[in-house]
């Protein structure tokens, strides 16, 4: 037997702390049997309680496959056992989970074998023995092997001797203790960011300090600041950041007009929204003597004026996207950048990089090139400005956008005949006073002028990626930025034509993949106008993968292309301007980039794109709850959007707002939840509430701190 390594003495010792001197000592002596005995003399245990504690633990480690009882009382650490690694999240109810770095589902970890791990946090954990037959796998963290920075956003409750934050969010079930002396001046009842310092194993409550004081809750700032400082995104702009901008001159000099076609004289026009002020895409449009048109696509040259490794460059980077919530947004660039320098506001030269085309009566590409150029734009239409031209047919340039909108039709019925899927969901938008309080709820509806706009953008990003992308022969493509979008998985497919079948619609799930799209696109067809319309286009939505951003191109399955790219919107998007850059080096020639590097930054620019849209969700959840609460009792027809174990979510009809009908209000019957149906099912009444279906409701609560409307539903005979 090898010689045992002593520990100190404890006298009195918790038995977490016990079992977790066990774990070690079994660690540091693995393969070798130990009796209950053996192990109290190397614990120093010195009193029966403690060996019936260690006697308690060995069966429980056993139970758990840490250990193996080789004979009866006698177990050794199983140096089978896989020590595996993972990323772990905390949830606030207590089911927290770890995210296996090899693939595979999220395994269950209680609170007691969690080490206290935060959400982000690398770990090493093992799997454990069922709880119970037919339960899920479970996962004992053994160490935190990296330890994510951990901020919350909270609204403070200030005592004589101490503070608390208290918080609503979904990964931690514990309010924050906060010493007098690290408030920053934080009052009760204001909002803060709060980063979390130690959580002692003897306290209940993690420890923390302020890092900022938002300002009072239920001021319209203060919450949209705290909803960007929940999701970790800049509320403000660094001011050495904005000075470099200030230092950027926009008198344009022979050299920067160097080696660029010259677009100005040519009718060009940018065509965007109405509260818009940076323009990043024009049109221009003119016949050529074969009777075919030139059109232009011109993105702004933001990389002209930004350098990389830039301290602009940087910041960017990091961020990686504009963000824009429901009533501001919060740029990726400095404002002198994105709404003055790079703009392209009419009546002023600028520097563009372009997708020239050729096209032909049936829209069809003769030729085209991408080149730098310069332009000067002659007019700036809003979207609506645009549609009224387009529909009667008189205003400026008329006949430039006539065209141009004739031209992207048959652009988009080709998309559409080759595979692309027709998703054109109605934006939720809100009409919001000068205090930022929600007045009305409207739909923004996608018509011929942002569709005009639309298709000339994707014929850009497909033609830009081809150029690159797609090589001759046995030749490698260089290392580039695609635009990703993977199959949608068959086991989704399946379970979304089952749901859709109860509304009478079908839905292929095998064959080719322009049969399957095809298939989509009827379903979305048929269910224009009809009450169901929304949900099962959410619900198609959520079966759909994800579009990313990488350097592996494996196509792009919602539109049908097998190359697609970001090229059209550096102003908003950092991919763009990689697109740029990497667009400039091969054109002259450069030799292909590290694309292991290239990949990182794609993984970055994807996980910014998702916490972006995360908060701005957040920012339309708090606004929609925050217009809902000044109508209280009201009633409204909706559709049951979600059905789950506490509750039916329902959308309302009339402003798409959802909440919730608890299922503890629920009160005529026991009601169980069936996954499987989208449904709940009364016991005794055998009554069924299932997705998809009708329902009349009244706003009943609203809890702004959480975003959460509660409904009440009115029964009907």
């Amino acid at each position: 037997m090898s010689k045992r390594k002593k520990i100190k003495d404890v006298p009195r010792i918790k038995k977490e702390k016990m079992r977790q001197l066990i774990c070690d000592f079994f660690n540091e002596n693995p393969g070798h049997p130990y009796n209950y005995k053996q192990v109290s003399r190397a614990v120093n245990a010195k009193n029966d309680p403690q060996k019936i504690m260690i006697s308690q633990i060995l069966a429980e480690l056993a139970a758990e496959l840490y250990l193996t009882e080789v004979d009866p009382g006698r177990y050794k650490y199983d140096v089978s056992q896989k020590i595996r690694e993972g990323v772990f999240e905390r949830r606030s109810n207590g089911k927290n989970h770890v995210i296996p770095n090899d693939g595979g589902d999220p395994i269950l970890v209680s609170d007691e074998k969690s080490l206290r791990a935060m959400s982000g946090d690398k770990v090493h954990y093992i799997l454990c023995r069922k709880r119970r037959k037919g339960g899920d796998t479970e996962a004992e963290i053994v160490e935190i092997t990296e330890r994510v920075p951990q901020t919350f956003v909270g609204t403070l409750d200030v005592k004589s001797q101490y503070a608390f934050l208290l918080t609503e969010n979904r990964s931690l079930g514990n309010d924050i203790f906060i010493p007098l002396d690290k408030l920053k001046g934080g009052k009760t009842g204001e909002k803060a960011l709060v980063s979390i310092t130690e959580w002692p194993e003897s306290a209940k409550n993690p420890y923390g300090e302020v890092i900022a004081v938002l300002g009072k809750a239920g001021n319209n700032d203060t919450e949209m600041h705290a909803i960007l400082a929940e999701f970790g995104l800049p509320y403000t702009y660094p001011k050495n950041v904005e000075r470099a901008a200030d230092k950027i001159s926009d008198i344009l000099t022979e050299e920067d007009l160097k080696d660029r076609e010259d677009f100005r004289g040519i009718t060009t026009f940018t065509i965007d929204p109405r509260d818009a002020k940076d323009f990043d895409d024009a049109l221009s449009i003119r016949q050529l003597d074969n009777g075919n048109w030139e059109v232009g696509v011109h993105i702004a040259d933001v990389t002209h004026y930004v350098t990389p490794g830039s301290v602009i460059d940087k910041e960017a980077y990091k961020r990686a996207t504009s963000v824009y919530l429901v009533d501001r947004t919060i740029p990726m660039l400095p404002e002198r950048l994105c709404n003055q320098i790079c703009s392209l506001r009419p009546d002023e030269d600028k520097l563009c990089f372009s997708a020239i085309f050729e096209l032909n009566e049936k829209s069809e590409v003769q030729h085209s090139h991408i080149t730098r150029t310069v332009i000067r734009s002659d007019r700036r239409f809003t979207y609506e400005e645009a549609q009224e031209i387009i529909e009667s047919g008189r205003g400026d340039y008329s006949s430039e956008i006539l065209k141009l909108n004739d031209l992207a039709q048959k652009l988009r019925e080709r998309r559409f005949s080759e595979g692309s899927i027709n998703f054109d969901r109605h934006e939720v938008k809100f009409e919001i006073d000068e205090n930022g309080r929600p007045l009305s709820v409207y739909f923004k509806v996608s018509k011929e002028a942002n569709k005009l706009v639309e298709e000339f953008m994707l014929l850009a990003n497909r033609t830009v990626a081809e150029s690159v992308g797609k090589v001759d022969g046995n030749r490698t493509a260089k290392a580039f930025v695609y635009r990703v979008h993977d199959l949608p998985d068959p086991e989704k497919m399946n379970t979304m034509a089952t749901f859709i079948r109860r509304f009478g619609y079908t839905l292929r799930t095998e064959g080719t993949k322009g049969q399957i799209s095809r298939s989509i696109n009827s379903l979305l067809d048929n269910i224009q106008n009809k009450p169901e319309e929304n949900l099962i286009e959410t619900v198609a939505i959520r079966t759909m993968a994800k579009a990313t951003y990488s350097t592996k191109n494996i196509g792009h399955y919602g539109l049908a292309f097998d190359y697609y790219t970001h090229f059209t919107s550096p102003i908003r998007r950092y991919p763009d301007m990689m697109v740029h850059r990497l667009l400039e080096k091969y054109m002259a020639g450069g030799r292909s980039v590290n694309a292991k590097n290239l990949e990182s930054a794609c993984k970055h620019s994807s996980e910014m794109e998702l916490v972006a849209a995360n908060a701005e969700r957040a920012s339309i959840k708090y606004k929609q709850a925050e217009f809902l609460s000044e109508r209280l009792g009201q009633e409204y027809d909706g559709v049951i959007s979600g059905v789950t174990e506490w509750g039916l979510y329902v959308e309302i009809n009339e402003n798409k707002c959802e909440g919730l009908v608890p299922i503890r209000d629920l009160d005529d019957d026991y009601y169980e939840f069936d996954e499987k149906n989208y449904c709940v099912t009364g016991r005794s009444s055998h009554r069924v509430y299932r997705l998809g279906d009708p329902i009349r409701i009244q706003i009943a609560r609203v809890d702004m701190e959480k975003k959460q409307v509660d409904f009440a539903l009115i029964k009907t005979k």
